[in-house]
C-alpha cells in the first residue's frame, strides 16, 4: 500500500492529465472538433484562397495558399530597410499551405484553456473575445499549435519565417502590401493614421486585408514564427521550409505592432525575440501544412 501510494504522488501529474484527456478533452474534441476536421478527399479538392475551419467555433479560419515563388527580404533602396532584411533571395513554395485569417484570438486561446490545453494568458486590460492574444511566448504558441493538432488529428504548426512573408506580400513587392507608402488607416501602428494609434490592439479584422485574404499582416500585434534568428539571410533555406538552426534561444517575429513605427510593419521587417519573451503586443497565427493531389 506505501509503495502504491508512492508509485500514485510520483505519477499524480500524469494521471491528472490523463483524468483531463478522458473527462474533459476528448469529449470537447469529439463534439466540437472531429465532425468538422476535413476529409483527405476535401482537403485535395482546396483551391487557392480557399478557406475552411476544422471545428464548430472558436478556432482559427484558414485560407489556402497558392504555391508560387517571391522575393524574400527588401531592396536596399527601401526607406527604413534593416540590414539583417537581406540579401534579397528567391524562395519557391512548390506547394499550396494553409494560414489563419486571423492572429489567435483570446475567444479562440480561452477555448484551449477551457479544456486544459493551454495557459491562461493576460489581456493587460485590453479585452479579450475578438481581441488577439498577447503576453505569448514562443513556446506558449507552440502548445497552441500542438494542442489544434491533437484536436483535429491535422498538421497545425506556427508558419516558417519565407511563408509569413510570402503571404504578408501576397504578390506585391512594395514596402507595404497596400503600396510603397504608410498612407492612412491601413493598419494600426503608432504613426499609422488612426484615432487610437498606440493605444491598445484593435479587434481582429479592423483594416482591409491582402490580396490573400489575410488581415492584420501589418501591425496590430507582432507574430511568432517557426525560425531561429539569424542576422542576415545569407544562407537561408530557399524552399520555404523553416531555419531552425542557429541561435535559437531567440526566435523571429514578424509584422509590427499597434506600438511600433510604420517603418516596422514593412513586409520585409524582422525582428528578434528571447523565446520566453511575453509583450503586450505580441501574440500569433498559425499554419497548417495540406495535403496535395
Amino acid at each position: 500500500g506505501i509503495i502504491g501510494g508512492l508509485v500514485g504522488w510520483v505519477n499524480q501529474s500524469d494521471l491528472k492529465e490523463q483524468w483531463n484527456w478522458f473527462m474533459t478533452m476528448r469529449p470537447y474534441m469529439l463534439a466540437n472538433v472531429r465532425p468538422y476536421v476535413l476529409t483527405t478527399e476535401a482537403e485535395r479538392a482546396l483551391k487557392p484562397l480557399a478557406r475552411f475551419r476544422e471545428c464548430a467555433k472558436d478556432c482559427p479560419e484558414m485560407i489556402v495558399i497558392p504555391a508560387g515563388e517571391f522575393t524574400m527580404g527588401s531592396p536596399t533602396t527601401e526607406q527604413g530597410r534593416y540590414s539583417n532584411e537581406g540579401p534579397q533571395h528567391k524562395v519557391t513554395f512548390a506547394k499550396p499551405f494553409a494560414v489563419s485569417k486571423y492572429v489567435v484570438t483570446f475567444a479562440e486561446w480561452d477555448a484551449c484553456v477551457a479544456v486544459g490545453g493551454c495557459p491562461q494568458a493576460s489581456d493587460n486590460d485590453m479585452g479579450r473575445d475578438t481581441k488577439p492574444v498577447i503576453e505569448i511566448t514562443w513556446d506558449d504558441a507552440q502548445q497552441y499549435v500542438a494542442w489544434l493538432s491533437n484536436m483535429t488529428g491535422r498538421p497545425y504548426r506556427l508558419l516558417a519565417e519565407a511563408e509569413w512573408e510570402y503571404s504578408a506580400r501576397a504578390g506585391t513587392t512594395t514596402a507595404y502590401f497596400w503600396g510603397a507608402e504608410i498612407g492612412k488607416g491601413n493598419a494600426y501602428c503608432n504613426g499609422c493614421g488612426g484615432d487610437r494609434d498606440n493605444q491598445e490592439t484593435s479587434p481582429i479584422g479592423s483594416f482591409k486585408p491582402n490580396a490573400f485574404g489575410l488581415y492584420d499582416m501589418a501591425g496590430n500585434v507582432w507574430e511568432w514564427v517557426e525560425d531561429c534568428y539569424h542576422d542576415n539571410y545569407d544562407g537561408a533555406p530557399i524552399d520555404g521550409s523553416a531555419w531552425t538552426a542557429g541561435n535559437c534561444p531567440s526566435h523571429i517575429v514578424r509584422g509590427g505592432s499597434w506600438d511600433d513605427s510604420p517603418q516596422s510593419i514593412r513586409s520585409a521587417n524582422r525582428r528578434k525575440n528571447s523565446t520566453v519573451n511575453r509583450g503586450n503586443d505580441l501574440g500569433f497565427r498559425v499554419g497548417r501544412t495540406l495535403v496535395t493531389p
